[in-house]
């Protein structure tokens, strides 16, 4: 590996370091540390969405005219360090909620210029990128193993005795480290500079005349709907697996993401060999699965249920996000590809994982007593719903042939 993709490979292994340290056990931090409700562990979990809705505008109205992507990068990871430690130094919901508000309106435009970084500095980024990419992967690992196995923040506890908080501090170093190394970063110049700017384009709304075609309008709403059982396992699944005993619950979760890069390898066989159809349907099925898995599972005897739920995760998101951001690529064209793929990233990310948090949010809390959760029910609940959409899909859908090149795309979680 050549000097350009060891320094890109670091700024993505940063990156997602950043995130996987401290949205994972988010959840747990919220209802241990500040005593925050079901609604409310939504509301700091939806903030992702209003920086994934807010993202375009900065990357569009900055990064692509005014100022390198690097500088940008680096400036917004620096806001991010400040406001990471003034999270861990938080001591109530109500302090917390701006700083994670503003937090995530600056880092979820990062993740758009780290791919801008790299696409900018590879001469086959069609080829290369997933090289680049992996590391991201990698560094969410990583992040969680450090959590349960080196630090030891989420064991019973240390949970107990307020330590979960440490990862706002970790993860503040990360992002000033980031924060700084981005300025040593190749310059990467505003592509878009002196260009008229068009809101439509901004948002993808160009690529909205794809919504005329059955098919894809189908796999449109059937993109935001599974968000909400998607927005379930970022909200409830560190503190389920913290609440039934699961030790090392962060570290045992990075086995997620290692299925991840196993599934993203075979994602082009099972597209090449069953079509875009039965590649999307095995993606929600496993949601299905998964969430059945979370409610008849445990700490003793069911342990291993819990681990297979987990391991899930790859066929979940490669299977459906994954393949379908292959298939809007096929459907887009070259007249709407950008706009195509910025449309669904603001429908799932953005509209679907707003809806998802605020569901999980009610159902959480429409199922906690005074005794605590009541977990199978609230796992329940995502499973039957995704399963009404797997449902619909499956009757409406047909099959098409996609071009599959070995893309490799998006955000990993």
């Amino acid at each position: 590996m050549d000097s350009i993709k060891i320094r890109l490979s670091s700024m993505m292994f940063l990156q997602f370091f950043i995130w996987g340290g401290w949205f994972v056990t988010l959840g747990t931090f919220l209802a241990q540390n500040l005593n925050a409700d079901g609604p409310q562990t939504g509301m700091a979990f939806s903030t992702q969405s209003w920086g994934a809705i807010i993202a375009p505008f900065i990357i569009g109205l900055i990064a692509d005219r005014y100022i390198n992507a690097e500088r940008l990068l680096g400036v917004l990871h620096l806001v991010g360090a400040v406001l990471m430690y003034l999270m861990y130094q938080a001591t109530d919901f109500t302090t917390f909620y701006p700083l994670v508000l503003g937090y995530m309106l600056a880092y979820m435009p990062t993740l758009a210029l780290v791919n801008s970084v790299s696409f900018g500095q590879l001469k086959k980024p069609e080829l290369e990128f997933g090289q680049i990419r992996v590391w991201g992967t990698v560094g969410w690992i990583a992040a969680g193993l450090v959590i349960s196995y080196l630090f030891g923040w989420d064991a019973q506890s240390a949970i107990a005795a307020g330590m979960l908080k440490n990862t706002f501090l970790m993860c503040a170093v990360a992002s000033l480290a980031l924060g700084l190394y981005s300025f040593t970063l190749p310059a990467t110049p505003p592509a878009g500079k002196g260009s008229e700017l068009k809101l439509g384009q901004l948002l993808g709304l160009d690529a909205l005349a794809m919504l005329k075609d059955r098919n894809f309008a189908l796999f449109f709403l059937s993109s935001i709907l599974i968000c909400i059982p998607l927005a379930f396992y970022y909200q409830n699944a560190n503190p389920f697996l913290t609440a039934v005993g699961v030790e090392n619950a962060t570290g045992k979760m990075t086995l997620g993401q290692v299925s991840e890069v196993l599934f993203m390898l075979a994602l082009p066989v099972f597209l090449n060999r069953f079509g875009i159809r039965v590649t999307l349907l095995l993606g929600m099925a496993a949601w299905v699965l998964r969430y059945v898995l979370f409610a008849y599972g445990d700490a003793g005897s069911g342990m291993w249920l819990l681990l297979i739920g987990i391991a899930l995760h790859g066929i979940c998101y490669d299977f459906f996000f994954v393949s379908g951001q292959i298939y809007t690529n096929s459907k887009a064209g070259s007249t709407y590809k950008s706009a195509a793929q910025g449309l669904i990233t603001l429908a799932t990310y953005g509209i679907g994982m707003l809806i998802g948090f605020s569901v999980a949010g009610q159902v959480t809390a429409a199922y906690t007593t005074a005794s605590g959760q009541d977990w199978q029910q609230i796992w329940l609940f995502p499973a039957l719903f995704a399963g009404a959409v797997l449902v619909l899909f499956a009757l409406i859908f047909k099959n098409e042939t996609v071009a599959v090149t070995g893309e490799k795309s998006g955000k990993s979680v």
